[in-house]
């Protein structure tokens, strides 16, 4: 008898034993944060961070103690759900974005760690009259606003650089639209203003270039013309400098422009439209990761201004390796971004103007396009970029974008014509005109096919701005031809 209750003792305590080992197992120690990272604008801010845990938590640093600079609602607490309030208290005025470190310990044995950044503060702050969000006027998503253009046209070479290129008028947005347009692209420099005017220190830009601008813009809305208004190129200070070394500075001259250029231009409606930059140079997920958060930086300083800003459609740009959809920077108002990008393919046949003996990457091509080659001088045929390989292009750039909700604008193309008179003379040179003028048409039609919208890259060659007539009727024919 005792033998058989010693066995049934031991059989218990293996069954209990076994029982809790197996909930041990089954047991999953629980902690969710919101986000990894927080980032501070270069304003004093406050940010949430939420927190779920079923046990005990503490906050600590990697130095120890809370840095002078951020302010905690709470460093620990129990089970449960917890809001954890971050607060900037001072501004980061040492020219560089300022980093900490939270550790979340749980006494479940769970931990977390959550970079907090700061942004410095390097240019005052122009968001001086921000007001309330107004839809008047805006009641277009991106994809309706951009279904709404036919086609567009630079006035480049003008606003963007000083190259006494004449001055847009009235008249000539006029001629425009009577042209066929009903949209108009305005490269932009501001920084280069700046410079001239003495004010880059601030990254103040003077008013009287702003009203400039602004008149341009106005002229353009009032005769039903829509309005890609961008900065461009601009000496390079955001196009070339795509670098975590450059990214601080740059942010900081991204969010004082676009707040001074979103403010001044804030009761134009849906006609208006921004870009954030013009052909950036980022080729490498390293770069591009840098290009995201100039173009987050762009949309929180417009959205920041409010009123008709808060709908306002805005263009992104990028190299389609690396930029897509998904890693679109986040936008409070939801339809309202879309994408940019140029096509001047194949190159040594749209801009190249010296052979390879020159320096060129490339000789000089005459001649595009099924039925356009040259048996006289074949050297000087295009070897790409023909029709085939634009249509899987623009294939391409439908499935990556369209398809996925972002509409897209073409808002560079062009190609140049040689002449009788100009430094290369093709020895076939009604072929040449023919490509050239095939090469318009079918990259119009092939863009609007897709419902890409077009805008012809345009510096004086085929408009006369002062008399307002047209000086190359070929090419505004093509690309006509291509819109029907």
């Amino acid at each position: 008898m005792k033998k058989k209750l010693i066995y049934s003792i031991l059989v218990l305590l293996v069954t209990s034993v076994s029982f809790f080992s197996c909930q041990n197992e089954t047991y999953v120690p629980l902690m969710t944060v919101s986000t990894k990272s927080i980032s501070f604008s270069d304003d004093l801010d406050s940010l949430n961070l939420a927190l779920t845990t079923d046990n005990k938590w503490t906050i600590s640093f990697d130095d120890a103690t809370i840095p002078d600079w951020l302010q905690l609602s709470q460093t620990s607490g129990n089970s449960g759900s917890s809001t954890i309030k971050l607060k900037s208290t001072s501004l980061n005025t040492t020219g560089a974005t300022r980093r900490a470190i939270v550790r979340i310990t749980c006494d479940n044995g769970q931990a977390r760690r959550i970079k907090v950044y700061q942004a410095p503060k390097i240019y005052p702050s122009y968001n001086t009259s921000p007001i309330a969000a107004d839809a008047t006027g805006m009641g277009s998503t991106a994809t309706e606003l951009v279904a709404k253009i036919k086609l567009g046209v630079n006035i480049g070479n003008t606003l963007e650089l000083n190259l006494n290129q004449p001055y847009p008028t009235l008249a000539y947005i006029q001629f425009l639209k009577q042209t066929g347009f009903n949209a108009v692209r305005l490269p932009c420099g501001w920084n280069s203003h700046n410079v001239n005017n003495g004010n880059n220190s601030t990254a103040k830009i003077p008013q009287v270039w702003m009203d400039s601008v602004k008149q341009v813009v106005k002229w353009c809305v009032d005769n039903d013309m829509y309005v890609l208004l961008n900065i461009h190129w601009d000496g390079g200070w955001l196009e070339n400098n795509c670098t975590v070394l450059k990214q601080d500075s740059v942010n900081a001259k991204q969010k004082a422009f676009w707040t001074q250029i979103a403010t001044a231009m804030r009761d134009f409606d849906e006609h208006l439209m921004f870009a954030s930059a013009n052909e950036p140079n980022a080729q490498t997920p390293e770069t591009m990761d840098v290009l995201l958060s100039y173009h987050k930086t762009f949309i929180d300083a417009v959205r920041s201004t409010g009123g008709r800003n808060t709908y306002r459609t805005l263009v992104l740009q990028g190299d389609t390796k690396y930029i897509d959809p998904s890693n679109f920077p986040t936008d409070p108002t939801p339809n309202r971004l879309a994408f940019e990008w140029h096509n001047y393919s194949p190159t040594s046949f749209t801009i190249l103007n010296k052979d390879k003996e020159e320096g060129g990457w490339d000789n000089v091509r005459f001649y595009w396009g099924e039925g356009n080659h040259s048996t006289i001088e074949p050297e000087r045929n295009c070897t790409f970029g023909e029709e085939a390989d634009q249509l899987k292009d623009f294939q391409a750039i439908k499935a990556q974008f369209i398809d996925k909700g972002i509409p897209v604008l073409m808002g560079e193309y062009s190609v140049q014509r040689w002449s009788a008179t100009s430094k290369f003379i093709p020895k076939e040179l009604d072929k040449h005109n023919a490509s050239v003028d095939a090469w318009w048409t079918y990259l119009t039609k092939q863009c609007l096919a897709i419902g890409v919208k077009p805008f012809a890259w345009e510096t004086g060659g085929v408009f006369d701005r002062v008399n307002n007539v047209v000086r190359d009727q070929r090419t505004l024919d093509a690309v006509i031809a291509g819109s029907k």
